[in-house]
């Protein structure tokens, strides 16, 4: 499948929508996020099956997020209002039980999905996307699941904090990198440095 216009390394596919944002409905742009980094999720639709226990996790560990200077948005081609009466059932029976931590956008008319290359044509809903946008805009992680399966709140954290740290001290973490373990220096001599201590 296709990525739609979303490239690695390369400036995230920008977009201006409407939002569910605590509770009450607002525009959003991808630009009011610059300088910060962003996790953007999307989902397939509300009221469906894997989805509540996605976002409601994101939901729960925000501010771990926000502790890294990352913020998470969550994206499906539901309405603003539809997104409102998700937050309004409870979580025992399929909703968000709140009006939740993360901003909800709205894609109806698909362009967002469709930028990033996420949209299923078949069944008119997108494919479980994460994007990690990194502070400068530029997409620094791409990945999509088929529906059935839910993905990993702690996996996409320690990605962020690890590209984090890379950028910050220009080296490159290794296989399950996390905060407080030993990093590469990218160079052929200096990367013995690592190997030798393994």
């Amino acid at each position: 499948m296709s990525f739609g216009n979303a490239r690695l390394q390369c400036p995230a596919p920008q977009f201006t929508t409407k939002a569910l944002i605590d509770g009450a409905v607002r525009p959003i742009s991808l630009s009011d996020y610059l300088g910060k980094y962003v996790v953007l999720l999307f989902y397939p639709h509300d009221f469906t099956f894997v989805c509540p226990t996605e976002i409601t996790s994101f939901s729960d560990r925000v501010k771990d997020f926000h502790n890294t200077g990352c913020n998470v948005l969550a994206c499906s081609t539901d309405s603003v209002l539809a997104h409102k009466a998700w937050t309004e059932i409870p979580r025992m029976k399929g909703g968000l039980g709140s009006k939740g931590n993360i901003p909800l956008l709205e894609d109806k008319n698909l362009k967002i999905s469709k930028a990033y290359g996420v949209f299923k044509e078949r069944d008119g809903v997108t494919f479980s996307g994460t994007f990690i946008i990194d502070s400068l805009g530029h997409l620094r992680q791409i990945s999509i699941f088929d529906l059935p399966v839910g993905r990993s709140v702690d996996e996409t954290l320690r990605l962020v904090k690890a590209f984090q740290f890379a950028d910050q001290h220009g080296v490159v973490c290794p296989v399950d990198w996390k905060p407080g373990e030993g990093t590469i220096k990218p160079h052929p001599e200096d990367k013995w440095e690592y190997f030798s201590n393994e």
